[in-house]
């Protein structure tokens, strides 16, 4: 069982800066496949950014060259900085895990979630 919480989101200004941290419980973090994925009101979760195991990286095609997934392992923990941040940006951003040895974009192979943390991006 894994128990993730995410923290870092806010209202930031177009063109603005957040990092986004998700910590998670237990001894085994360091084996799975960290995602983060977002909702806006009226869409479905889309896929943002994975981290593997090996620390191979993955992420959107809207976020790219804006957005970096990282991870401590000594702290069991998966960060997201978003920079560049666009009004589009906003929405429920949300840490996941999965067993997959490698980076998935698949809302279904993620086996734990956290709660969700609000990001809105407006003037």
């Amino acid at each position: 069982q894994v128990q993730l919480v995410e923290t870092g989101g806010g209202l930031v200004l177009p063109g603005g800066s957040l990092r986004l941290s998700c910590a998670a419980s237990g001894r085994t973090f360091d084996s799975y496949t960290m995602g983060w994925f977002r909702q806006a009101p009226g869409k479905e979760r889309e896929f943002v950014a994975a981290i593997s195991r090996t620390f191979s990286t993955d992420a959107s095609d809207s976020v790219k060259g804006r957005f970096t997934i990282s991870r401590d392992n000594a702290k069991n923990t998966v960060y997201l900085q978003m920079n560049s941040l666009k009004p589009e940006d906003t929405a429920v951003y949300y840490c996941a895990a999965s067993s997959y040895y490698r980076t998935t974009q698949r809302v279904r192979e993620y086996n734990y979630w956290g709660q969700g943390t609000q990001v809105t991006v407006s003037s």
